[in-house]
């Protein structure tokens, strides 16, 4: 047992460590595309299914509420979590429908749509993607594998270059705490550990 505990602490390691040393700057990209749709009063929309939907909701509640620094209230919506309105798209339209008919309601030119999908094959993911475009928002694609279909459609797409869903999302996750950092420190101009 100890064995495969120290076997999935080096793997998960060694995928975030070369996923995130690849990235550097498109996480910098991405952090001032975010801060500059909150300076010019837009939003951030997330979304995801499975464990990318808690990734989406857990990076929301880090720019609602706070990640380390305290500061004020960003916008940032997980379109994830309207139970009522995921349904009844669902049931009425397509589950491929449940995140676009969101973005068309709620988006607008100039927020940022970040679409986590680790196969980047999601029928949903990628049609709220293609209708982010057409609104002119700025999209953003957190993927596994080889980016899958998501990573032609966004304008930047993070790849986690591994095919096990479970190192890929705590690739994920890490990328969305870098992000909430970065954002904090372009716009705050302050650095957690200066507190």
């Amino acid at each position: 047992m100890e064995k495969i505990i120290k076997e999935i602490l080096s793997d998960s390691l060694k995928v975030k460590k070369a996923f995130i040393l690849e990235n550097i700057s498109n996480l910098v990209l991405l952090a001032e595309k975010i801060a500059l749709a909150f300076t010019a009063d837009r939003k951030l929309l997330l979304c995801g299914n499975g464990g990318s939907a808690a990734d989406a909701q857990h990076i929301a509640a880090e720019f609602i509420n706070q990640y380390s620094l305290k500061r004020p209230p960003l916008p940032a919506i997980a379109l994830t979590t309207d139970s009522s309105v995921i349904t009844s798209i669902g049931n009425d339209y397509s589950f491929e429908d449940v995140f676009s008919k969101q973005v068309k309601a709620l988006g607008m030119e100039g927020d940022v749509l970040l679409a986590i999908s680790t196969s980047g094959n999601s029928k949903n993911i990628l049609s709220a993607v293609k209708d982010a475009r057409v609104l002119g928002i700025y999209a953003a694609g957190l993927t596994g594998n080889d980016g899958g279909k998501l990573a032609s459609l966004v304008d930047l797409a993070l790849v986690v270059k591994s095919n096990e869903t479970p190192r890929i999302q705590e690739a994920h996750i890490l990328a969305g705490h870098i992000l909430c950092h970065l954002v904090d420190y372009i716009l705050f101009q302050k650095h957690i550990s200066d507190e």
